[in-house]
């Protein structure tokens, strides 16, 4: 054997190691190690100076640091390749830009090998073979060494090996999980004793332990766990346990025959044809208020809706709290939610319909439930199109479940009725400012209507926030704040938080300020006729900020979205974010803002109402606008800042420079870019709908044509429908010829995935048309080839050939290697979907070269993916298994996870094919687990191909393949 084939082996869960056969290798001083550790961590990927020098030395590099490094890395390429020859260049560690890449095969990290054990292990769980998974995953839990990374220095690995505790810890709990579903309780309760004294923060650990004492017959000190765990979360943190434990709790109280343990299934019987309903158990009840208080008379009315000896009701319950705005509704919605939320098993799903948000943007009932199937864990790409259709799969879905529903600010009766359940033994709570009298006549809905709180309730309330000794030392003063305040719990709580920012006023100052802002402003009415002053007390408190939290408070009220984040706060204002933050807290004190999540905020509907009369009453119109061009603007720009991650290497929308004051996030990262997306996603969606109402459909159709690859990758495709189609309204609609074509092709793209080809095809032939009169002959090749593609998924085959040439033609023409790329790849699928093998080998490998040249990875993957089924088709197996690898590599190297999923099922067939079924069957597992991960439909094909029966190959996917989009 050549001395350069002797091949390298690499430990990371332990001491760092390295193995050259059979002989371990000295790696040098502790930082040279780090360096390598740092580059073993990237997965295949490069790693830049700058991220190594940050990685191994942190704030305080040396002077020389980049001398240092690569004094480092030649010394490490010495010991991994001893015997290589200079003038090759080294094979293992090479330069890639500015910065370096270790090659070397996946199996040979013992990282990589120990994930792959565990995500073989969770397919096997998933398929219900839990004995099969308990091999996978004692043989994962032994491939740790020790501490990760142990002696190594740098702020990475201190990092990385915080991060690899708790994946083992992760793993450490799924092994234990599954012992007990193989009937293990016994055995692993000394573990978790000691894994819960090891970690008394951590949850799962606790409920597995309840468990096994459970099963073991010991009640009393599964009980005992319980109480342990909540003293040390409530003592340590001050929360109580989660939902989880909560329930687990319960259960065993009421020795719930569920609990015992049913039989593992036998690993010969084959998993279920269909996956079972999503079992997600949401938990989405907000925060209750630590200082609620009063309402006793009003609980007692609802409490009486359910049975009093816990039984399931027996028709779904439907509780209607009625009132004016800032009365409480919510409060009390939330507070009797969680006192009977254990009464719901199967968990609780919330909403804020926005019935009368301000900015008009009512949640419809078709946003609503797929808000509520994704909750129950239903796949983007799985929730069918049609309000009918979605509420049918959401009744089935809750159908034989017990879930608590809180519906939040509903318009009216319409808007709530498709989310009621169809079956008994839920609870659904609904909120409103109208009475909903059509929920209760139609429905049979409990109404309560709230009224102001008692003078005695009103007086708890600043008690609780106050405390009773500063109400007791004036209670004249106190008695004119409860009048002033109308009695109404959010004027009281606002008032209150002025207070209590101001420890050493006098509650007689504070009742004057009150009362000489009273009757400066309309007045609100409620439902019997009382008329209150509510702006009044915000008039006080707004008053009392300084001047800038005043300014960002009334610029609030131009946001259209559901809540809003800092940096979006600073872009409003066009202001730094250190002084954004500082102006929010300030908000915060007030009580004019929620902090709903860190760093992200609402608004209470009233006081947006407030805040949008203010900044219509004392800032110019040109403010006003400004403002919204800066923020609109910043969701424009930072969701380009996404967009080479996302969908990298494709040509980009170009867009108008952002204005001055406005600074756009960047990102490094795929997972980061699509995480901010998806925490934007409605925010983003409200950005293009308030472009299109405020006169600027530049902005409106160039949103979603940068965020396409996002609303892909997640199935988000109603979204992606809705957001083109009211940009390519918009640039109709002002007569720009550019952005109707862009809105065109993104219409078209975004039907094309769900299913509505042929009107797909109908838009990219008007998109063709008018790219045709603008002269834009990039435009022309765009359309033309995604008219290839779009025949293509519809079979219509040979006008997939003739689109896919004319594009190819042009593409030569203009000299886009690019876009030449796609067109032959396209032209090379329909081809060996024709059954013109020869053809489609010479177009694919064309394609291939073009590709690379034009380093388009993503096509490329795909490429390869079709050259492996025309292998296949042709029964050249070891041709075809070479290419779904390369493939598979093609696909990993950008993270193209469908991609990778799709071709590991491509394997799985072509190894059936050739008689190696484990090699299948473990392909098809991985495939399993990625689909299942995107929740992807492709996964009830996965499931399909594993519960085939042993010996019956499938035939080579000649229709399946994915397709070189040009969107």
């Amino acid at each position: 054997m050549n001395a350069t084939d002797i091949p390298l082996r690499f430990a990371v869960l332990g001491p760092l190691r390295a193995w050259r056969g059979e002989q371990e290798l000295e790696l040098g001083s502790p930082q040279q190690r780090a360096v390598l550790a740092a580059l073993l961590l990237r997965g295949g990927r490069p790693a830049t100076l700058g991220e190594l020098i940050d990685g191994v030395w942190g704030e305080r590099p040396p002077a020389a640091a980049v001398s240092v490094l690569r004094t480092y890395v030649s010394r490490l390429r010495k010991v991994l390749e001893p015997d290589r020859n200079r003038a090759g260049g080294p094979r293992v560690v090479v330069s890639v830009g500015d910065g370096y890449l270790l090659r070397a095969p996946e199996d040979a990290l013992d990282l990589a090998v120990v994930r792959q054990r565990a995500a073989d292990a969770r397919a096997l769980r998933a398929e219900g073979d839990p004995s099969a998974a308990a091999g996978l995953l004692h043989a994962a839990l032994d491939g740790w060494d020790g501490t990760a990374l142990a002696g190594i220095p740098g702020p990475l690995a201190e990092a990385e090996r915080a991060r690899l505790d708790e994946e083992r810890l992760a793993l450490l709990e799924c092994r234990i999980d599954n012992d007990l579903d193989l009937g293990r309780h016994t055995e692993v309760i000394a573990e978790l004793m000691s894994l819960t004294r090891a970690y008394p923060m951590k949850e799962q650990l606790s409920r597995l332990l309840m468990l096994a004492l459970y099963r073991s017959g010991r009640q009393a000190d599964a009980l005992a766990v319980f109480r342990t765990a909540r003293r040390t979360l409530v003592d340590q943190l001050g929360i109580e346990p989660g939902a989880a434990l909560r329930e687990l709790h319960d259960r065993i109280l009421a020795a719930d025959e569920s609990l015992a343990l049913l039989p593992p299934r036998q690993q010969a019987q084959p998993p279920p044809a269909r996956p079972p309903a999503p079992a997600t158990r949401p938990a989405q009840l907000p925060a209750d208020l630590p200082t609620f208080v009063g309402r006793r008379s009003e609980l007692d009315r609802v409490r009486a809706l359910l049975p009093e000896d816990g039984r399931m009701p027996s028709t779904v319950i439907i509780g209607a709290i009625g009132g004016m705005g800032g009365i409480g509704k919510t409060t009390l919605a939330v507070h009797w939610a969680h006192e009977i939320a254990g009464r719901f098993p199967d968990g609780q799903l919330c909403l804020n319909l926005r019935g009368f948000d301000p900015t008009g943007t009512v949640v419809t009932p078709e946003e609503a439930i797929r808000v509520f199937l994704d909750a129950l864990g239903v796949p983007p790409s799985n929730i069918p199109s049609g309000l009918a259709a979605q509420a049918a799969l959401y009744r089935s879905l809750l159908a034989e479940r017990r879930v608590l529903i809180l519906l939040d600010n509903a318009r009216d009766a319409d808007q709530v009725r498709p989310l009621l359940p169809g079956s008994p033994g839920s609870l659904v709570i609904v909120t409103s400012r109208s009475r909903l009298t059509g929920l209760v006549v139609g429905e049979g809905a409990f109404p309560l209507t709230l009224d102001q709180l008692t003078t005695s309730e009103a007086h708890d309330l600043l008690a609780r926030r106050l405390g009773a000794d500063r109400l007791a030392a004036e209670p004249e003063a106190a008695a004119e704040i409860i009048t002033r305040c109308a009695r109404l719990p959010l004027a009281l709580a606002i008032v209150a938080a002025h207070a209590v920012g101001h420890p050493g006023f006098p509650l007689a100052t504070i009742a004057e300020e009150v009362r000489e802002s009273h009757g400066s402003l309309d007045a609100f009415t409620g439902g019997d006729d009382i008329t209150t002053d509510v702006r009044a007390v915000f008039s006080w408190s707004y008053k009392a900020l300084s001047a800038p939290a005043a300014r960002l408070f009334r610029l609030l009220g131009l946001h259209s979205g559901p809540d809003v984040s800092a940096p979006a706060v600073a872009a409003l204002a066009g202001l730094p974010a250190q002084e954004t933050r500082t102006l929010l807290s300030e908000l915060t004190r007030a009580h004019l803002v929620i902090e709903r999540l860190p760093g992200r905020y609402t608004l209470h509907d009233l006081l947006r109402v407030y805040a949008g009369e203010r900044v219509r009453a004392e800032d110019p119109a040109e403010e006003r606008e400004r403002a919204v061009e800066r923020l609109l603007s910043w969701y424009l720009h930072s969701a380009d800042a996404t967009y080479p991650l996302i969908t990298p290497k494709r040509a980009r929308v170009p867009l108008p420079a952002p204005p001055p004051s406005c600074r756009p996030l960047e990102f490094t990262e795929h997972e980061q870019a699509l995480d901010w997306c998806e925490s934007e996603r409605a925010n983003l969606v409200s950005a293009v709908h308030q472009a299109v109402a405020c006169g600027r459909p530049d902005l409106a159709w160039r949103l979603p044509a940068v965020l396409w690859g996002f609303f892909y990758l997640r199935s988000h495709l109603h979204d992606w429908l809705d957001t083109a189609g009211a940009g390519l309204s918009a640039a109709r609609a002002a007569g720009d010829r550019v952005g109707e074509a862009q809105g065109l092709a993104d219409t078209a793209a975004a039907l094309r995935f769900t299913g509505r080809v042929e009107e797909a095809i109908a838009h990219q032939h008007q998109a063709l048309a008018l790219y045709r009169r603008l002269g834009d002959l990039m435009g022309r090749s765009r359309a033309v080839g995604n008219l290839g593609d779009a025949y293509l998924q519809a079979g219509r085959l040979r006008e997939s050939v003739e689109y896919s040439r004319r594009a190819l033609a042009i593409d030569r023409v203009l000299g886009s290697t690019w876009g030449e790329g796609i067109a032959l790849t396209n032209l090379g699928d329909a081809y060996q979907r024709l059954g013109r093998f020869q053809e489609a080998i010479s177009c694919l490998e064309q394609a291939l070269t073009v590709l690379r040249a034009s380093d388009n990875r993503w096509v490329e993957g795909v490429a390869l993916d079709i050259l492996g089924t025309v292998h296949h088709r042709l029964r050249r197996h070891d041709d075809a298994v070479a290419h779904y690898h390369r493939a598979l590599e093609t696909h990993r190297a950008i993270a193209n996870r469908w991609g990778e999923g799709h071709s590991l099922s491509n394997l799985g067939d072509v190894q059936l094919d050739a008689g190696r079924e484990e090699e299948a069957r473990t392909s098809w597992r991985r495939a399993l687990e990625i689909f299942v991960e995107l929740g992807h439909p492709d996964a009830e094909k996965a499931r399909e191909r594993l519960a085939r029966p042993p010996g019956r190959a499938p035939r080579a996917a000649g229709d399946g393949t994915a397709s070189a989009r040009t969107a």
